[in-house]
Parts: structure tokens; sequence; C-alpha cells
């Protein structure tokens, strides 16, 4: 950010079902690309999440997760499109070798797919122009889980791109003990609630910004769609135009949420 850069201040304020999430943040006034939202949206998830699991240590649960303890990292990852440019940038601005190898292990869990029959079928769900379901999204869950497939970044069962890793993989915690989580369809586990799905937030922002369809990206696919849309990529907004959105459809979700809970 240049010293030129104009940076308007806001208090935000989020209810959540965990309680109330505040915090002060500061907002360039000046063009920014899509991918300037992140750091603040993932800090106001995070937020929410410790609440989460504060109310959680109140009842003598507590997240059982550690490092190296990768089971869930077999799942399938849904990330906005605003994650998968700042993915694809994280890997362009690696270490030639360490570019090389995430790109390989990339290419290689993509061939997967293909032999599995459901590379063409992922590739369709990312380019999707309606939106689709938790339902439509099951079938696709359970054939990726089937595989056992590592994620690309995983290195020796610890993650290779930890600090840009997807809102969803920040997300995921249990408080069930960590040996449930080698079948993660076991009825055992317990997943610590989310307030708020950051990357389903970002995907209603972009789709706002863009006049398109809200689409979540497979996580294998994320930098072949982010290289395949690069234009889109240049688009620039306000940063405070940005911000508001962003919280519109933050509240949005809240909201949903809160008349689900409450429906009979």
């Amino acid at each position: 950010m240049s010293n030129q850069t104009v940076v308007e201040h806001f208090e935000v304020s989020l209810q959540t079902p965990s309680g109330e999430v505040t915090t002060a943040v500061g907002v360039p006034t000046s063009f920014v690309p899509i991918t300037a939202i992140l750091p603040l949206m993932r800090s106001l998830g995070e937020e929410a999440q410790a609440l989460e699991q504060r109310r959680l240590l109140e009842t003598s649960r507590t997240v059982s997760c550690q490092k190296g303890c990768a089971a869930c990292c077999r799942m399938l990852v849904p990330i906005s499109a605003p994650e998968a440019f700042a993915l694809a940038n994280v890997i362009e601005r690696s270490e030639r070798d360490e570019r090389a190898r995430l790109l390989a292990q990339l290419d290689l869990a993509n061939q997967r797919l293909a032999k599995a029959g459901l590379l063409k079928q992922l590739i369709a769900l990312s380019e999707s122009t309606h939106p689709v379901t938790d339902e439509a999204m099951e079938p696709f869950n359970r054939a990726y889980y089937a595989l056992r497939m590592p994620c690309p970044f995983l290195d020796n069962e610890v993650c290779t791109i930890y600090e840009a890793r997807p809102a969803a993989c920040r997300e995921l915690a249990v408080t069930s003990p960590a040996a449930d989580c080698q079948d993660m369809t076991n009825a055992a586990i317990q997943p610590v609630p989310v307030a708020v799905r950051i990357s389903t937030t970002l995907s209603l922002l972009w789709a706002d910004l863009t006049g398109t369809a809200p689409r979540l990206i497979p996580l294998p696919l994320a930098v072949d769609w982010a290289t395949k849309h690069q234009t889109e990529q240049t688009q620039k907004w306000a940063g405070t135009e940005l911000f508001e959105k962003a919280m519109d459809k933050i509240w949005q979700y809240l909201s949903r949420q809160k008349t689900r809970r409450s429906s009979p």
C-alpha cells in the first residue's frame, strides 16, 4: 500500500449464533482487485470460529485437530473465485522449484480425477451458469472422497499453503477424537459449528460484482480456472464498495441461517 493510499476506518459488528464479533478495520478508498478483500474476510471468519470454540470450551469440549492430522484433506474443498485468483497468485510468486512442484501435484491430481471419470464433471461444475445446491454437490463430494486422494497442497500430511489456505479448510474442525476422522463419513464425528461460511459469501460477492451465477470451484481445478479467467482478475473496485458489499453478503448469510434455525 503506497503512502498516498487513503484508508477509511470502520467498526464492524456481527451478531453470530455464538455471540457478537466486533473489530476495527481499515479499508483503502482506492481501486483494488477482488483479492484485496480476502484478508478482512478471513479475519472475520476466524474471529467467528474462535468465538464458537470459546463457547465449546465452556461445555468442556475442545478442538482435537492438530498439525499433521490431515484426514480431512482428502475431501472435496470448494473455493470461491476470489480465493482461486489469490491461490494462483501465491503459486505464481513461489520460488521456481516450489512452483514447479505444486503445479506438478495439481496436474497429477487432475490426471487421477480424469481416470476416475470426475474431471469433466468438476470442470462443468466450476463453469456452471446456475447456482449449485448442497444436495446437487453431495454425489460429487462422495465420489471425490471415495478416492481418498490427498490434497495437491499436502506434503507429509502438512499443508504447504497454510497461510493462504481456503476458507473451507479454516472452518473445518472437530471436537471428536482425531481417530474418528479416518472415515469422514463417520456419524460419530462432531464438527465445530460454522457461523458464516466465508467461501459462500465470497462466491455471492463475486456473482454480485460480475453479474454471474454464484459458483464454488473444486480446489484441484482452482489454478486452471483462475488462469482461464485471468482477465476477470484485472477488474478493480473502490475498496469501500468491496467492503460494504462483502459485509452485506455476510449479514444476509447470517440472517438466512437465523431464519433456518428458527423454522419449525
